[in-house]
Parts: structure tokens; C-alpha cells; sequence
């Protein structure tokens, strides 16, 4: 991979790693909200899932807006609508107003997690292109971990609101590195052939250190005046359904343990910065999960090490739900529950990339991480009544993880011509 490519997929590594600190912000200001405001835990749980509601909503739409203005476009104006909300939710003077611009955030965030996934597989080859989706996931863990270890130390000096104005800050200051460092991708130009593609290509080729091109392929417009459709077209049904069923499943038990461990830790008696430290152990363990599953799907088929990711994160969050007696021992825990959890997450991701093919990777995306955030939102929901209702924190855990349980019985079930449904690329976009 040529220095363009990989200063490009290292960008959506940041930008994934944006995206971890933005929806995780509430989760390290939770302890704070619910002091300020006077609610329980059931309320907390609505909250906590406002701006998962607004990434469903972003990644349905801004994923396959994206298959049709581009990749770059469409992260840009995610990032303005995510340093946007931020800002207005350091402002908040409601629960309602704080989850109404929570909810305006989370449709940024969405839109960029679609954007991104596609981003990061077209601009690596074909060797590296499971690796490099991998490696853009983990930014997820790596920027909770940064920006959680930040925001620990903030809280320690003020109160919640200053979570969501660093968020702005950080988020604004990606927008010209972006501008600059991240091109559209090949794929993307020669499935669209907007107006001068082919310089806009031979541009690209050429700071890849490839030769130019005299033509490019036709345009297949047929394959996308309708993207979001073909998801539902015989020979994508299957695989559109089973890959956005185990996203859905996985990721209430994932945010099940992002979104309630500091309130957990609180209540168990430690302060406000000591549960943001737990959480941020937790994200080492999910960086770490990702990395090591990204270099061993260099070697072994994605789907099979993401199945034993997801049976090995419903086993460490039902143990994670024993209750630990020490703040070591909650890191530790929190730490290998988020190693696997991740993980699974990460492999998913990985798994979008080849099932779906170019022309709809943004909306197939899209659509899986879209109707995925319904399950996302509902997990801190569900938690929060669980709780109220008596449940102990070991009954919430073993229920919560059975989510990542389903999530792998749905991967089985893929077939292999399933997971080699990706479209042959654009003879000149297989030139990088």
C-alpha cells in the first residue's frame, strides 16, 4: 500500500476513535447528569440512549447518502453536525434539551460510522482490506480509552459539562485534516463518475505512485439508483438479514457495558473520575481485542475468529455481573469483557466489507449499523428497568450478554458464497 493509502485508512482509525469518545462523552458525564437533574437509573437508561437513537437514524440515511455524494463529503458533514451537538449539549439546562442535542450528535456519528467502513476498505488493497476495516474499528476503543483518560482528569476539576465541550473542540479540529489528508476513493469515483472523475482518479493514482488512466469503466448506474433496495434483492436478502441480526444482538451487550459502568462503579461508592478509569480500561481491553483479531484475520477467515469473539464476550460480561470486590479487580474484569467485546464488534465490521459489495457498502453498512443502533439503544433502556424492577447486577450481565450468545449463532448460519459476495472492483480501482 502506497504512504496516500495508509495516511488514509490512519484517518479513519482517528476518525472511528472521534466517534468512541463522542458516544461514549455521556456515558463519563452519566454520574454527573443524574446528580445535577435528581433522576433514577430507569431515566438515566434514556439518556444514555439518545444519541444512539440519532446514529440509527444517521447511518441508515448518511449511509447510503454516501454511496451517492462520496465518502469525503459525507464525513465532513458529519463532523460539522457532530462538533455541533456537542457544543449545544454542554449547554443543556434539561434532561429533555441534553438528549434532544445527544440524539442531533448521534445522527453525525452514525453517518460516519458508515462512512468511514467504507472509506477504510476502498482506500486499502486487496490483501489488507479485512486488516485495515479492523484497524479503523479499533480506533473506537483507542479513542475512549484517550479521550475517557482526558475526561477523568477533567472531572476531577469541573463538572459534566466540560465532557461535551472538549468533545467540540476535538471533533472541529479533525475538519481540515480531513479536507486535506483524506481524497475520495477510487471505487467510489468510478461507480459514480461524477464530473471529472477521471482527473480526479488519475490524481489519486498518481499520488499513489501509479501509472494514469486513459479511460474508465462504464458506469453500472442500474446497480445504484437504488442502493438500500438491492440489500433486499435475492442474492444480498440473506446475508443483509443474518449480518444486520448479529450486529443488532451484539451490540446491546457491547453498550450494555460502555453505557453503564460508571454509574456502576458510583454506586458501588467510588468517585466519578475512579468509574471514567474503569471504563477506560475497559476500552484498552476492546483496543486490544481489536488489534489482536484484525492481524489473525490476515490468516484465518473473519467470520469464524469473530463467532469466538462474541461466545467469549458473553462469558466475561456474565462474569463481569459477579460483582468484584476491589476497583482493580472491576478494571481487570471490565478489561477482558471489553477485549472480546470489541472484538466482535471490530470482526463485524470486518464482515460488512466483504458481504456487501461496492456500489451498496455504504448503505449495506449503513442499514446493519442503522437498525443495530435500535438494539443499542434499547440495552442501556432494558438495563435501567431491569435494575429498578430488582434485578441484581449479576441477573442484568448473564441477560444483557446473551445478546453477543445470538449474535454468533446468526454468523454460523452465513454461507461461505456469502461471505465472498463483494463485487468484483473497477479494473483501474484494483490497480491500488
Amino acid at each position: 500500500m502506497s504512504p496516500i493509502q495508509i495516511v488514509a485508512v490512519a484517518l479513519t482509525v482517528c476518525l472511528n476513535g472521534l466517534d468512541g469518545f463522542d458516544v461514549l462523552a455521556v456515558s463519563f458525564a452519566a454520574p454527573g447528569v443524574a446528580a445535577e437533574f435528581g433522576i433514577d437509573r430507569s431515566a438515566l437508561g434514556f439518556v444514555l440512549a439518545a444519541e444512539l437513537i440519532g446514529m440509527g437514524v444517521g447511518s441508515v440515511v448518511l449511509g447510503g447518502l454516501s454511496d451517492r455524494i462520496g465518502r469525503r463529503k459525507t464525513i465532513i458533514g458529519c463532523l460539522i453536525t457532530m462538533s455541533l451537538g456537542m457544543f449545544l449539549a454542554s449547554t443543556a439546562y434539561s434532561v429533555a434539551t441534553l438528549a434532544l442535542w445527544r440524539v442531533f450528535t448521534g445522527i453525525g456519528i452514525g453517518g460516519m460510522l458508515a462512512a468511514i467502513t467504507a472509506a477504510a476498505a476502498e482506500h486499502s488493497n486487496k490483501t489488507n482490506r479485512s486488516l485495515c476495516v479492523a484497524l479503523s474499528a479499533i480506533g473506537y476503543p483507542l479513542g475512549a480509552v484517550a479521550g475517557g483518560s482526558v475526561a477523568a482528569w477533567l472531572l476531577s476539576m469541573y463538572d459534566w459539562r466540560i465532557v461535551f465541550s472538549f468533545g467540540g473542540i476535538l471533533t472541529a479540529v479533525f475538519l481540515p485534516l480531513v479536507w486535506f489528508g483524506l481524497p475520495e476513493t477510487i471505487a467510489h469515483l468510478c461507480q459514480r463518475q461524477p464530473s471529472n472523475a477521471l482527473g480526479h482518479v488519475n490524481r489519486v493514482l498518481g499520488r499513489m505512485g501509479h501509472a494514469a488512466v486513459e479511460t474508465l469503466p462504464a458506469p453500472r448506474r442500474s446497480e445504484f439508483k437504488a442502493s438500500t433496495a438491492e440489500l433486499f434483492a435475492p442474492a444480498l436478502l440473506r446475508r443483509t438479514l443474518l449480518v444486520t441480526a448479529a450486529y443488532f444482538l451484539h451490540i446491546s451487550t457491547f453498550y450494555f457495558i460502555l453505557k453503564w459502568v460508571p454509574k456502576i462503579v458510583v454506586d458501588m461508592g467510588y468517585v466519578a473520575s475512579s468509574a471514567a478509569g474503569v471504563l477506560v480500561w475497559a476500552n484498552v481491553g476492546g483496543a486490544l481485542g481489536g488489534i489482536l483479531l484484525g492481524a489473525i484475520t490476515r490468516r484465518l477467515p473473519t467470520h469464524v475468529v469473530t463467532i469466538v469473539a462474541l461466545l467469549g464476550g458473553f462469558v466475561m460480561v456474565s462474569v463481569f455481573g459477579a460483582g468484584q470486590t476491589t476497583l482493580l479487580q472491576l478494571s481487570l474484569i471490565a478489561a477482558i469483557a471489553g477485549f472480546f467485546t470489541n472484538a466482535g464488534v471490530v470482526g463485524l465490521y470486518a464482515i460488512f466489507a466483504e458481504v456487501f459489495p461496492t456500489q451498496v457498502r455504504g448503505a449495506g453498512t449503513g442499514f446493519a449499523i442503522g437498525v443495530g443502533r435500535a438494539g443499542a439503544a434499547l440495552s442501556p433502556i432494558i438495563a435501567g428497568f431491569l435494575f429498578d424492577g430488582g434485578f441484581g447486577l449479576q441477573g442484568v450481565a448473564i441477560f444483557m450478554a446473551s445478546g453477543a450468545l445470538l449474535a454468533a449463532v446468526c454468523l454460523f448460519l452465513l454461507r461461505p458464497r456469502d461471505l465472498s459476495g463483494a463485487a468484483s472492483e473497477a479494473t483501474v480501482a484494483n490497480q491500488t
